[in-house]
């Protein structure tokens, strides 16, 4: 996905879009709306830098607590030597140091937002080491364009072909029935993508921060609505942010395209397990946090607001619970008594869980 001049203003070192022939007047109103979004977002953390601290680091339920903290395990960092996926780039594996113990360990696929280059483990280290320290082992190719999801699944393959390695760190201890993938931005388009191509293969997927329609370019770089409205199999965990108005927002005042979090959710047929909510006060890089926008690798600050703290907890208790078969994790997600739906750092709760 290019860049459009439009979003100049909240350009993303990680996360960049196009929607290419607008005219002069849809620009400058893109401008506005971005301009105004991030005032008030600077104006909010001005007036609310309490709430914003509150939100950040005291998680309210007891399963987001849980999963908020660190997990039990060291965490180990492999790098491929030689490439690892057919765009030619290397491949990352973070995995638990106490991996030979206990049983094989579920995965999960990483799927980059877009960049500029090939990303460096550095720039989504802190979120996945939080994840392989609650025992995953997490794959990532460094693919800065993984919106269409093959790469995706070319880290997977060569994951499995670690696994199948007498050499390898992780020789026969990974669950290759027991596989998600997430994704940020560009990613989180592909990380979908990657689950609807997989054919069973991936169980769930974690959407960050997913692109609205309407920044797809080619127009098939995208979760297409009738691939998504026909899948049969899967489940798939929608988080956004309340900062993230322009490329990922919430809700849509018209059209038929999926342009918000929740027509995506609504387009995701019942038969999958979903689920859809926002964190207070992030905007489109918080995730890149390590675990503060300070150290985030963004091209503007004002795209990154307080860190990678609001997305540990539950997105590792959906992981959990789809993958480690934590019944405790899923009850967090149940639509009529879920702590989901309670927790005061998320808003815009949905859920088909029952």
């Amino acid at each position: 996905m290019e860049h459009s001049n439009a979003l100049a203003l909240i350009r993303c070192g990680i996360s960049t879009f196009a929607e290419k022939r607008r005219s002069f007047k849809d620009i400058a109103h893109m401008r506005r709306a971005a301009l105004k979004s991030a005032i008030a977002s600077l104006c909010f953390l001005s007036a609310g830098a309490a709430t914003a601290q509150d939100s950040r680091i005291v998680p309210t339920g007891a399963v987001e607590r849980a999963y908020f903290a660190d997990g039990p395990s060291a965490v180990m960092r492999t790098t491929s030597s030689v490439p690892c996926d057919r765009r030619g780039h290397l491949c990352d594996v973070w995995y638990p140091s106490d991996i030979q113990s206990g049983k094989p360990r579920p995965v999960v696929v990483w799927a980059n937002g877009t960049a500029d280059a090939p990303v460096e483990p550095k720039v989504y280290d802190y979120l996945l080491s939080h994840l392989a320290s609650w025992g995953f082992v997490v794959v990532a190719t460094r693919d800065p364009k993984t919106g269409y999801g093959d790469t995706v699944l070319d880290s997977l393959d060569y994951l499995k072909a670690q696994a199948d390695a007498p050499a390898s760190p992780i020789h026969r201890r990974v669950d290759l029935d027991r596989v998600g993938v997430a994704g940020h931005s560009q990613g989180a388009t592909g990380a979908i993508n990657a689950m609807l191509k997989a054919q069973g293969r991936i169980r769930t997927a974690v959407a960050f921060q997913l692109p609205s329609q309407r920044w797809c370019s080619p127009a098939d770089l995208c979760v297409l609505t009738e691939n998504l409205r026909a899948a049969k199999s899967g489940s798939i965990f929608y988080v956004g942010g309340t900062f993230d108005v322009i490329i990922s927002p919430d809700r849509q005042s018209d059209g038929e395209k999926l342009n918000s979090l929740t027509a995506y959710y609504e387009a995701t047929p019942n038969v999958l397990l979903k689920a859809k909510g926002l964190v207070k006060l992030a905007n489109h890089n918080d995730l890149l946090g390590k675990p503060g926008c300070g150290s985030a690798v963004v091209g503007s600050p004002l795209t990154c607001t307080l860190g990678v703290y609001g997305y540990l907890g539950l997105p590792t208790a959906w992981l959990a619970w789809q993958l480690q078969s934590s019944s405790e994790a899923g009850t967090a997600f149940r639509s009529d008594k879920g702590e989901f739906f309670t927790a005061r750092a998320w808003s815009g709760q949905a859920s088909n869980v029952r």
